[in-house]
């Protein structure tokens, strides 16, 4: 066995997805839009190594010339060391304001990018990443390599100043006593690429807990309503504290790693410091050293360390960052849409299927088989089959959220016919089936249907949708609406999420069992309305022979 592979069997180092070189080349590219900030943190950090050495040396002045070994007078060398301290203080007050100022922008832009990039991305029906996975990762995550993209490399640049404007500043005055404080630093490099292996290998299974945390925590709180009429609450308690033990253990062994790590390297740190005082102090019995050299042989010395102890700072903050970076490249991963220009058709428009096979999984066997029809411009189709026939999988791809195994599935007017895709979305509307309202008011969800609506043809779609009872309310469209639509009956969202469908104005028209929470009478009255003009293909997912009475054509699927 090599000595690499002893060293990797010795500390258990985890294989890791991604070389530091492609993580190193994603962080470049992440920090497009960020440079700025992180040029603006390294110069301030510049000027605090220069303000640092600067009272270095004037407080080494100000003691030889109270001491009468320099020439000088002692109320400017005061002055100086208060401008400087002055100075001090404005930087700090400088590095706060663009933390603050530009900071929460860049996480702002990075969550922004991630999300779009999130949404543009295929739906697979079955989801690779729990959604309280994906949030941990776009607010913790983002937020961890922001941080290091605009303060901590800038601040490495600042240590590595830091540290070699003392080291040579030392030189000049002692080159022992440089040398020996110095020798701690190859030991340190040896360490740091074992140290960052291990540190990333714990750092993902302390992310990967606590995304299975918040999953926990999220499934809990949107579905308590379940669990308290399963009384279930228990039981999720417990299932909580089961998953943040793991996390607890988790977080247990990265700091003894940690602690370990860092007690060795500040127990040479410690001995540097020790020889440099016992050095200094010699030196200074011999006559051969000021009490101001001194001083300045301690601060120096000090300077010198602190940069190297701040850089093994820095290495589990690398460690987390890169981490946090692999599992932003993880979501990134998942491919891209069909991208390009929408595909508008004129209406009436029709689908058609012609053989189509799909299985989410080979092994789970085929949801739909060698499925053939034709929604035919200006048709009323009433899709009818029992659970699991797979009348849901049908609506995903006519969304093109999912693309046919086998067969094909084309939209086509009086002078066009084209393979269905993502490009084609914006000939549909779709009304899913249950409370899909989101927080904000009536208004506000009423224009993610169409953002250019007006009021009156607000009003117009909620008539047509039977949702009059929005003037009957206080606040009428400025009506707030919690998560789920809380505050409104089932009914009473379901009727507004219709209205919204029909503010977006579609060709083709996809109702999931949309009047499920409907009386007879109003779903009555809706279907009219809604079916008064051939304008639109209309594809109804039910199980209410009301709805059946109206449709022209019906579309039975077996369960396989």
């Amino acid at each position: 066995m090599s000595l690499k592979e002893k060293i990797k069997a010795k500390f258990q180092l985890a294989e890791t997805r991604y070389s530091v070189r492609q993580i190193g080349k994603w962080l470049w590219q992440a920090s497009r839009g960020n440079r700025l900030q992180a040029a603006l943190n390294a110069t301030i950090g510049l000027l605090f190594v220069a303000e640092a050495l600067a009272q270095v040396w004037a407080i080494q002045h100000t003691i030889d010339v109270a001491a009468g070994n320099t020439e000088g007078n002692i109320y400017l060398a005061v002055t100086i060391v208060g401008l400087l301290i002055l100075a001090s203080f404005a930087l700090h007050i400088a590095e706060i304001w663009v933390k603050n100022l530009l900071g929460i922008k860049a996480q702002n832009r990075m969550q922004q990018q991630m999300l779009d990039r999130l949404l543009r991305s295929e739906w697979k029906g079955k989801e690779q990443y729990h959604s309280g996975d994906v949030i941990n990762r776009l607010e913790f995550d983002v937020v961890q390599v922001v941080n290091f993209i605009t303060e901590s490399l800038p601040n490495i640049l600042s240590v590595l100043a830091m540290f070699l404007g003392a080291f040579c500043y030392l030189f000049s005055m002692d080159r022992i006593l440089a040398v020996i404080v110095t020798a701690i630093m190859p030991l340190f490099l040896l360490v740091s690429k074992i140290y960052v292996r291990q540190m990333r290998h714990l750092s993902r299974q302390v992310r990967n807990s606590d995304s299975q945390v918040q999953s926990v925590l999220q499934e809990t709180v949107q579905n308590r309503m379940l669990i308290k009429t399963l009384e279930r609450g228990s039981f999720m308690v417990q299932r909580l504290e089961d998953t943040q033990s793991v996390l607890r253990a988790n977080v247990v062994r990265r700091t003894k790693f940690s602690l370990f790590s860092n007690l060795i390297i500040n127990a040479g740190f410690s001995l540097g410091y020790l020889i440099a005082l016992l050095w200094a102090a010699l030196r200074m019995s011999a006559n051969t050293l000021t009490f101001g050299g001194m001083t300045a042989f301690l601060q120096l010395v000090n300077r010198i360390q602190t940069p190297a102890r701040n850089l093994m700072s820095v290495i589990p903050t690398m460690a987390s960052t890169f981490t946090a970076a692999e599992r932003l490249m993880e979501l990134e991963e998942m491919p891209l849409e069909t991208q390009g220009d929408d595909i508008t058709m004129q209406a009436p428009c029709g689908v058609r299927l012609t053989e189509v096979t799909y299985a989410y999984a080979p092994e789970e066997g085929n949801i739909l088989d060698q499925l053939s029809f034709d929604f035919t411009p200006g048709s009323c189709t009433a899709v009818l089959g029992e659970t699991g026939a797979g009348k849901t999988t049908l609506i995903r791809m006519l969304l093109a959220l999912l693309q046919p195994n086998a067969g094909k599935i084309e939209v086509y007017d009086q002078t066009l016919v084209v393979e269905n895709s993502p490009l084609l979305r914006n000939n549909f509307v779709y009304v899913p089936q249950g409370n899909t309202l989101m927080s904000g008011s009536i208004r506000d969800n009423l224009l993610l249907g169409n953002p250019n609506a007006t009021e009156q043809q607000m009003w117009d779609a909620l008539e047509k949708a039977c949702a009059d009872f929005v003037h009957d309310l206080p606040e009428q469209l400025n009506t707030a609406c919690t998560e789920s639509g809380g505050g409104l009956s089932e009914g009473q969202a379901q009727r507004i999420a219709i209205a919204r469908a029909l503010l977006r104005n579609r060709a083709i028209m996809l109702f999931d069992e949309a009047t499920s929470a409907l009386d007879p009478e109003t779903e009555k009255q809706l279907l009219q309305n809604i079916l008064s003009s051939h304008q639109k293909t209309i594809i109804f997912i039910t199980h209410r022979p009301a709805v059946v009475e109206y449709c022209d054509q019906v579309l039975t699927i077996e369960k396989l």
